[in-house]
């Protein structure tokens, strides 16, 4: 599909989808988010030139708190939604909103007044809201990272291109000056040709304790069958509130930093669109290090020390230097290569943008490109096919760990060959009321 807004086809589309929605998504488990669309899309909201987009909120904790936060003023938030109803209510009397609280997020997506959502959940649980969002005509902000597993990624890609949807997400480098200079040197082939590529090696997550944790009473207003989502049915215990120690609900430390590194490293290759053709494991065990070769030959390694490294980057070994990229910062050996390169942008001023002195993890930018291309239907810089495949070598590297043998990777198919057990990894068992719909 081009870049460009196509109506006339996307609308005929939508229309062919809501004929079928209702007997495609209609069964599941008694208050499961299951969605059918009950208006038609062709109906959306028209923008005018003065028009804020209005935006709901689909998860209310802790990073989606400093996400509407710095909410950019040419939108405004009218409606909130978590399965964990007092923390939406708690934002909500500090800031003394006004906003509707919904703990069905199907609420924020029936509303004809709403144009866009963020989606800001766990992991596991953000992929089924942001289809259903497509399906409801809403353009999305997601946060990283993307995905639980790689074909819930493709999934919601063929939903975000069915539906001609604006999704961002919230890989917020991408809208860094400071990293576009940096990725855009190596990609030039300026530093010569990449000898290799160093990442942090991010740890794996944890396996489900041995014994069963023991039940808890559910604290009141969590709807805890919703918060489970996808994963498998257990007894509440706070202890799976922390959700990304957990394998059932996360990739670890591999899927939430290194979305940012290896994010940097998909963008200063060019391989925005792709993958390594090889992933191998360097060293044993669930937080082993790890091997990869792309198919221009460019070998990348997991192997620096956490804290020890670019948490947000990597260090590209080049030709003529070495260039270390990490969050709205690089450096180089030799030093004149950095220095060159900060002749290209207004340092202070992107150190005033990202500094986290003036809002934690900045991302009010990064939202801003979101906002502009929800105007002009332009792909924004963090689309939704680039952080699909960012997030996919992150789970290759834990599969790459999990079967503890070297593998092939065949990206244009997204598949490894000749190995059914790897490939088993690509997919996860969805629990009944939380299968993705088919578009």
């Amino acid at each position: 599909m081009s870049e460009q807004h196509q109506p006339e086809r996307v609308q005929a589309n939508r229309r062919q989808f809501l004929g079928t929605a209702a007997a495609t998504l209609a069964a599941g488990a008694c208050g499961a988010p299951l969605f059918a669309p009950r208006r038609a899309l062709s109906a959306m909201r028209r923008l005018g030139a003065n028009d804020r987009i209005t935006v709901g909120a689909i998860g209310v904790g802790g990073r989606a708190t400093l996400l509407l936060q710095q909410l950019p003023e040419s939108a405004q938030l009218v409606a909130l939604s978590d399965c964990n109803l007092p923390r939406a209510e708690t934002f909500k009397a500090k800031h003394k909103g006004n906003w509707p609280v919904y703990q069905d997020y199907r609420k924020v997506l029936d509303r004809n007044d709403i144009d866009a959502v963020i989606v800001a959940t766990g992991e596991f649980q953000r992929v089924l809201p942001c289809i259903h969002a497509c399906q409801a005509g809403k353009d999305i902000y997601a946060e990283k990272p993307l995905t639980l597993y790689v074909r819930e990624g493709r999934a919601l890609v063929n939903a975000v291109r069915h539906y001609d949807r604006i999704l961002q997400v919230g890989s917020q480098q991408r809208s860094m000056e400071m990293n576009r200079v940096a990725c855009e040197l190596v990609r030039s082939g300026r530093l010569g040709r990449v000898l290799e590529v160093r990442a942090v090696n991010y740890p794996g997550p944890e396996a489900d304790p041995a014994k069963p944790l023991p039940a808890e009473a559910v604290p009141k207003g969590l709807d805890w069958n919703t918060w489970l989502n996808q994963a498998a049915w257990r007894a509440f215990d706070k202890k799976w509130m922390g959700w990304m120690r957990w394998r059932d609900f996360s990739g670890g430390e591999m899927t939430n930093w290194g979305a940012h590194g290896v994010d940097q490293i998909q963008w200063a290759l060019g391989m925005d669109g792709t993958g390594p053709r090889e992933i191998r494991p360097l060293s044993p065990g669930p937080n082993g290090q790890v091997g990869m070769r792309y198919p221009n030959g460019v070998e990348v390694s997991f192997v620096l020390e956490k804290g020890h490294g670019p948490m947000g980057g990597a260090v590209f070994i080049c030709e003529k230097g070495k260039l270390e990229i990490n969050r709205n910062k690089f450096s180089s050996n030799p030093p004149h290569i950095a220095a060159e390169l900060l002749k290209k942008v207004d340092v202070a001023k992107e150190e005033r943008k990202w500094s986290d002195e003036l809002a934690l993890w900045q991302a009010r930018w990064h939202m801003q490109n979101w906002l502009d291309c929800i105007r002009s239907r332009n792909r924004p810089v963090a689309d939704v096919e680039i952080g699909h495949r960012s997030i996919t070598v992150c789970h290759l590297a834990n599969i790459a760990r999990t079967v503890g043998r070297p593998l092939r990777w065949d990206a244009a198919r997204e598949q490894f060959e000749r190995d059914e057990q790897a490939n088993s990894y690509l997919d996860r068992p969805r629990r009944h009321g939380f299968e993705l719909p088919t578009t």
